[in-house]
């Protein structure tokens, strides 16, 4: 059986089957909802809804034991939202946001070709226990 789960500020319906944990973006043109999503948990994915390269960063951490918070978000709304990412978690403040991002610990950590390269090198899984995001 197949739910939705309604998102504030006027976006559309995030099938519950497609992410465990979709939250909801209010953006009222500061970033203190984003930034406080991106706070609150230990592991984050942020990308385009129906995105292939999210679904693989979330199938990958779901495999690995993390069950990690994901913002799911329509292309219409990806400037304004990739902004305000760039904002927060970048460790110069400067880094560009490309989509999935995946946060960990609050700091932008990178995006699909980050995560694949550190898993298969073996430190994916060391920093994820750091933040409390692993129970292995």
């Amino acid at each position: 059986m197949q739910g939705t789960i309604s998102c504030s500020r006027h976006y559309p319906m995030i099938p519950a089957a497609e992410s465990l944990r979709p939250l909801p973006l209010r953006t009222q043109g500061n970033d203190e909802s984003v930034r406080m999503l991106v706070e609150e948990n230990a592991v984050m994915v942020i990308g385009r809804k129906g995105c292939c390269m999210c679904i693989v960063v979330k199938r990958l951490l779901f495999g690995l034991g993390v069950n990690p918070a994901v913002l799911e978000i329509d292309e219409k709304r990806e400037v304004e939202v990739t902004s305000e990412l760039e904002k927060i978690g970048a460790k110069d403040g400067r880094e560009t946001v490309m989509l999935p991002a995946v946060y960990i610990g609050g700091v932008l950590f990178g995006g699909l070709d980050r995560v694949m390269a550190t898993h298969i090198s073996g430190e994916l899984v060391p920093i994820l226990k750091e933040v409390g995001a692993l129970w292995l």
